[in-house]
């Protein structure tokens, strides 16, 4: 056989060879075929599920001191959020009478179960002052400040209507301590802060809850339900949130 013919038969075995090889194997009349592909090993796998478990272990500790954060400011004014529960409303009168605060506003729209707004004394702020008032915190010094909204974003309408009472009262303020039950502390500050801008500093102070162990949140029916719901309002309200442009 000659030179020629022994080249030309092993280009054309090579040739079959890379057709062999580059074929890929087909079912269903071709509409599904089968691709070599990388996939984890067992030590890949162990060392993303250890990844994992540490990363939510970080956010199961973490979660609950983010939300429920803490942070006074040099101010003699305390707003109260209406809508919180007796023992909440005991350490609002707790913290009006231990710091230099001159006066007291509670806040929020209509209470739940009325359907919309009727009047401002069937409103969490009207009946938070009631509480404050029976708490001890006395009348010359407290102000009830309702909104008559009744929507998703309450706390910022909540908040909206604390700075047109400021605005039509010709009050001016430079900071404000807000008072609200423990996960919904950030998410309150955040809103507030949006309502009333750079101009007036916004402070806030996280009531825990007796019914459960902050610490063990997780353990607790309630404790899930407040973190949970809480986070996801907060992601909504920093991420997706856009003030409307009306006054409550």
């Amino acid at each position: 056989m000659s030179g020629k013919s022994k080249d030309s038969l092993t280009q054309n075995a090579f040739a079959a060879s890379r057709s062999t090889q580059g074929a890929r194997p087909c079912a269903l009349w071709g509409l599904f075929d089968r691709k070599e592909r990388w996939s984890l090993s067992w030590r890949g796998r162990l060392i993303l599920i250890s990844a994992l478990l540490l990363v939510g272990a970080l956010v199961f500790r973490g979660v609950y001191p983010f939300l429920a954060t803490n942070h006074r400011i040099d101010t003699d004014v305390l707003v109260v959020e209406g809508w919180i529960h007796e023992y909440a409303i005991r350490a609002a009168a707790d913290e009006f009478r231990s710091g230099a605060y001159r006066r007291v506003f509670t806040t929020g729209g209509p209470v739940v179960g009325i359907g919309g707004y009727i009047d401002d004394f069937q409103t969490s702020a009207s009946v938070g002052a009631d509480l404050l008032r029976k708490a001890g915190v006395p009348d010359e010094s407290l102000q009830m400040v309702p909104s008559r909204m009744m929507d998703w974003d309450r706390t910022y309408s909540a908040a909206i209507a604390l700075r047109t009472w400021f605005r039509e009262h010709n009050l001016t303020v430079r900071g404000v301590n807000v008072l609200t039950e423990d996960v919904h502390a950030r998410r309150t500050c955040l809103l507030f802060q949006k309502a009333f801008g750079h101009n007036v500093a916004v402070g806030v102070i996280a009531v825990p809850n007796p019914d459960y162990d902050a610490n063990h949140w997780w353990s607790y029916s309630e404790g899930v339900k407040d973190v949970v719901s809480e986070a996801f309002a907060y992601i909504y309200a920093r991420l997706f949130f856009i003030p409307p442009h009306r006054d409550p």
